[in-house]
């Protein structure tokens, strides 16, 4: 059995869930991590074993040995660099998204792991959701027939989604919808989005933070094969639910339908003290002794397992620039009222990155 050496350069939330799961896998060997925080940093070296711990990124992406990176840092701003310097130093990459702040980023980094056959991907968990994955699996042999009608709609607590919007000036779209229309494309494959139109709604988020930030943003994505379909993300629930996060899906076809409650409301605990309490979050996921609720494991291991047995990854580079680019369309609908087609052209490319 191979093993491999693991580069984690960002040990915060995500990055921490990913270093605890790489310890626990037989297929690594020896793990690295980068932390500018410098108390972080000792205490997940110390937890993990880490055989290297520096302050600096770089410092890890100058070991020859490891094989791969995960990249969990923020804010959003440090992705590209980040890939790109580690694909340059020959190292298989996973990142959290978003794949990049620019397409040509994006074009770049896609461009970089081909030409020195490495494996490239990004972290949209959602795919390694039991739930769904069960959903994917009803459309691809037939269950519910020809997928006619789409729709999903994910929330999450407006603590998380002040963290989130006040690290970089990112979108619902952008940063909460994404995984969903990852998800969405995934299922609905060959099919490309050709048309977004898309709205936002104001009000917690931009009276609390004096920003210019929606609670929630809808989008209406059509695609080439005639089929339209809805995602809406928001980040405004109450206060009363750390690390909530509800989603709804709903797949309706020729011949059946499927849905999924993934508010994890399956599990409540009652007290004395606190009353009714929903303690389980699968945003991103959260350790229950051994495991850990939520995909975020499951997809580390993919991926680990990816490179130790040379398996392909499952979520491309392209695919995550398909996310990119309809999550950037979406955001120049919302701002000018009025549909956008793919291919962004240039003149509006530069719009949406200013």
């Amino acid at each position: 059995m191979k093993q491999i050496n693991l580069g984690i350069i960002g040990t915060g939330w995500c990055g921490g869930i990913r270093a605890e799961t790489a310890r626990g896998s037989s297929l690594i060997k020896d793990i690295h991590i980068a932390e500018t925080n410098e108390l972080r940093l000792k205490e997940m070296a110390d937890l993990v074993g880490a055989k290297t711990a520096s302050t600096d990124y770089r410092d890890i992406l100058k070991i020859k040995d490891i094989d791969a990176v995960i990249i969990s840092a923020t804010p959003e701003t440090t992705h590209y660099p980040m890939a790109r310097d580690a694909l340059l130093a020959g190292k298989h990459v996973f990142m959290e998204k978003p794949i990049a702040l620019e397409l040509a980023e994006a074009d770049e980094l896609i461009a970089l792991a081909k030409k020195s056959n490495l494996k490239f991907t990004i972290g949209y968990s959602q795919r390694f959701n039991p739930k769904f994955a069960y959903v994917k699996k009803a459309i691809a042999n037939g269950t519910i027939g020809r997928p006619v009608s789409v729709l999903v709609s994910r929330h999450i607590t407006r603590s998380l989604g002040k963290k989130i919007s006040g690290r970089v000036k990112l979108s619902p779209a952008a940063m909460e919808s994404t995984h969903d229309l990852d998800f969405v494309f995934w299922c609905l494959e060959p099919a490309k989005p050709v048309k977004i139109y898309s709205q936002v709604n104001y009000g917690a988020m931009r009276e609390s933070t004096g920003a210019d930030v929606p609670d929630s943003q809808w989008i209406t994505v059509t695609m080439d094969n005639g089929l339209s379909f809805v995602v809406g993300g928001g980040w405004s629930l109450p206060l009363g639910y750390p690390n909530f996060s509800t989603t709804w899906i709903e797949f309706i076809g020729t011949d059946g339908a499927v849905m999924v409650d993934d508010s994890h409301k399956d599990v409540v605990i009652n007290t004395m003290e606190k009353g009714m309490q929903l303690p389980m979050s699968t945003m991103p996921g959260e350790k229950v002794d051994h495991v850990f609720a939520g995909p975020m494991a499951a997809e580390t291991i993919y991926f680990i397992e990816a490179i130790a047995l040379d398996r392909p990854v499952l979520v491309t580079g392209e695919q995550a620039r398909t996310v990119m680019e309809v999550y950037m369309a979406a955001d120049l609908s919302a701002e000018t009222g009025e549909p956008v087609y793919l291919p962004l052209p240039e003149e509006k490319l530069k719009v949406v990155a200013g």
